[in-house]
């Protein structure tokens, strides 16, 4: 029997012994589902402090509760370590390691390669790797296969390697790791065949491409696709501003069209691992075929712009008023990228944070999620406990993210002039509330008074 035979029976049988690299918002929720499937799995990461926390049964991720976590634990089939030696033990390798960008925008890999150069001395014939990390297109056989041939192994016949790339999206109530389609793309159709086998014990919906190339592009299109779109309606967004037209109603009125339009929202920035990083990854790579996507550096130009956007607007705001950003005292309310999660991974409250501070501001926030965050002097910041007294002492308040649980009415009782980043107040006629993409109501009534 060889070992491809012997691979399929083990994961027919449920003897396969899976290790998840990297336990973070991707490694950890797929590893809770491996094992809810019935296998055993060893989550490896080199942070101690993770390791400790999954041993106790401390989630550090939104998805994953305290409950699920103690859950894998006590099934005896969830081992978290920092230990590689596992690996010589193990029959799959799934790795979920982070791929950010270099300070020159440049992919930074060497997640990808660390784990490789650590796993090379405990390998051994007819195991499975799959890369969930997303990355750029070749990555997987330049990076991965390349090694594994040097070290004499056959892709298909006594090593199976493969690409799929994670849809992880923290706080989505809808989908999840467990019902979110898979695409998998391995090697060889050998490969491709065991991987979509092991996979589908735990994600039903495996969807098995020719390549590991189309697999990487494809997550690369997808985040693309968000990210030059949403670059097109904060566009039309300053563009509705400037034509005194509320673009939040424009965008709900295109939307009552039950086909060919998508709906989109402008907002202080992109966040997140994915949006504001996958297109430079696609970019970089193009250009090394000479091909330059002017599609690709618009968009990111456009969304990177936008927390200098908020800042202007927010000048415009209190200059209404008789203030101006230096010296005032501004709220920043939400530092997450994204509602209802704690994730600060490129927020555009951070760099909001910032500029003002750049301004001459003296700037707080309140986030109920994220509790802190180190800011470029490495200071840490923390989140000002909420009170509707200290709310009143603020020139202005930004909203960044749109958490479920502010008190909306309380925030917009209290009086201080807000910018709303996001639609938040959109119930809200006050004069002192200010939406992105609409033109102040008290800078209209002032203009109006002049002529």
């Amino acid at each position: 029997m060889g070992y491809f035979e012997q691979l399929s029976q083990k994961i027919e049988m449920k003897e396969a012994k899976i290790g998840v690299i990297g336990m973070g918002y991707v490694g950890l929720p797929l590893a809770a589902e491996m094992v809810k499937s019935g296998f055993t799995v060893c989550g490896i990461d080199l942070d101690e402090k993770k390791i400790d926390a999954l041993k106790n049964g401390q989630s550090y991720i939104n998805d994953i509760t305290d409950e699920d976590l103690q859950a894998s634990i006590d099934s005896g089939r969830f081992f978290p370590t920092s230990d590689y030696q596992v690996v010589e033990d193990l029959d799959a390798i799934s790795i979920c390691v982070p791929t950010p960008l270099s300070d020159n925008q440049d992919p930074d890999t060497s997640y990808i390669t660390g784990v490789i150069d650590s796993m090379k001395p405990f390998m051994k014939k007819g195991m499975l790797v799959t890369l969930e990390s997303t990355t750029y297109p070749g990555t997987t056989e330049e990076l991965i296969w390349k090694e594994f041939s040097r070290m004499g192994y056959e892709a298909g016949r006594d090593i199976f390697l493969c690409y799929s790339p994670e849809r992880v999206d923290p706080g989505n109530q809808s989908f999840n790791t467990q019902n979110m389609p898979k695409v998998m793309g391995g090697i060889t159709e050998q490969c491709n065949e065991v991987g979509a086998k092991l996979y589908r014990n735990y994600i039903p919906n495996v969807v098995p491409v020719s390549s590991p190339k189309v697999a990487e592009m494809s997550k690369l299109l997808e985040n693309t696709f968000r990210s030059i779109n949403i670059a097109f309606v904060n566009e039309i967004a300053m563009m509705c501003e400037r034509m005194d037209i509320d673009v939040w109603e424009v965008i709900d009125a295109a939307a009552t069209k039950p086909f060919g339009f998508m709906k989109f929202q402008p907002g202080p920035g992109i966040g997140g691992h994915c949006i504001p990083l996958d297109p430079m990854y696609l970019s970089w790579k193009a250009k090394g075929y000479r091909f330059y996507s002017k599609f690709i550096d618009l968009a990111q130009s456009i969304n990177n712009n936008m927390p200098d956007v908020v800042v202007s607007k927010t000048a415009q705001v209190l200059n209404v008023y008789g203030k101006s950003i230096n010296s005032s005292n501004i709220l920043i309310l939400g530092m997450a990228y994204k509602p209802d999660i704690s994730d600060l991974r490129e927020s555009p409250g951070l760099y909001l944070y910032e500029l003002y501070k750049e301004s001459g501001a003296n700037v707080d926030y309140y986030d109920p999620n994220a509790h802190s965050f180190i800011d470029d002097d490495e200071e840490v910041v923390q989140s000002i406990p909420y009170s509707r007294e200290q709310l009143k002492k603020y020139d202005c308040m930004v909203l960044v993210t749109n958490h479920s649980d502010f008190n909306y009415d309380e925030l917009a009782d209290v009086g201080v002039p807000i910018v709303d980043t996001r639609n938040a107040f959109q119930h809200y006629d006050e004069e002192h509330i200010h939406k992105l993409g609409t033109a102040s109501k008290v800078h209209k009534k002032h203009a109006s008074i002049a002529l």
